[in-house]
């Protein structure tokens, strides 16, 4: 068992996140992209991204498989595996966003518990999940990676929605049903929603 360091003190910067804001001239939050794996994650965060860079928001996205290569490809697929995934991963956006960066976060991340745990790591209105509602039929006939064929065929013993359970988000900052709405559409719900909670301007189009 790894012990936890004790003897650490938190070092408070001189530059505050509201003073990020002023010089960035925006917010940031974290928003957390969730649902079923084809249900549009990883394109919808893009296109998000996408938008917000062209209108000079620093932003970052922190994507499932990516951060699987790197920062957590010691992590399997167990419950606890998962939890970890997403601890750290909270944890890193939470250095990002209080740093002045709008943080877009994409992860299946399918149980409950796990999404407060992240959720309960950002003040009030700093984390904005946003559920990805696609049917499991609709997902499967996309499979763009060929995932559900191999967790059908038995070749992913742990697999959200085959094998293992997904716990419907119950209040969501925002639910799109990607399987009616197209990446646009759902990308203009997202920022006229970024611009309602005056994270960035209302002048962006």
């Amino acid at each position: 068992m790894i012990k936890k360091a004790t003897n650490i003190t938190w070092h408070k910067e001189k530059i505050t996140k509201q003073g990020r804001w002023a010089l960035n001239k925006h917010k940031s939050a974290l928003i957390w992209f969730t649902g079923l794996s084809a249900s549009g994650k990883s394109t919808i965060a893009n296109e998000t991204e996408h938008f917000l860079f062209r209108n000079k928001i620093r932003t970052v996205v922190l994507d499932g498989d990516n951060i699987r290569h790197g920062l957590n490809k010691d992590l399997g697929f167990s419950a606890a595996e998962r939890r970890e995934n997403l601890r750290r991963v909270g944890e890193v956006a939470r250095l990002f966003v209080n740093t002045g960066v709008l943080t877009i976060a994409a992860f299946i991340s399918p149980y409950k518990a796990d999404r407060m745990m992240i959720r309960q790591m950002f003040e009030e209105r700093e984390f904005i999940e946003i559920y990805l509602k696609c049917d499991l039929e609709v997902c499967e006939q996309r499979d763009p990676k060929g995932l559900y064929q191999r967790a059908r065929r038995g070749e992913i013993p742990v697999f959200t929605g085959i094998s293992d359970p997904y716990e419907h988000p119950e209040n969501p900052e925002l639910l799109l049903d990607t399987a009616i709405l197209s990446v646009e559409e759902s990308l203009r719900i997202i920022i006229d929603y970024l611009k309602k909670k005056e994270i960035i301007s209302p002048k962006f189009k």
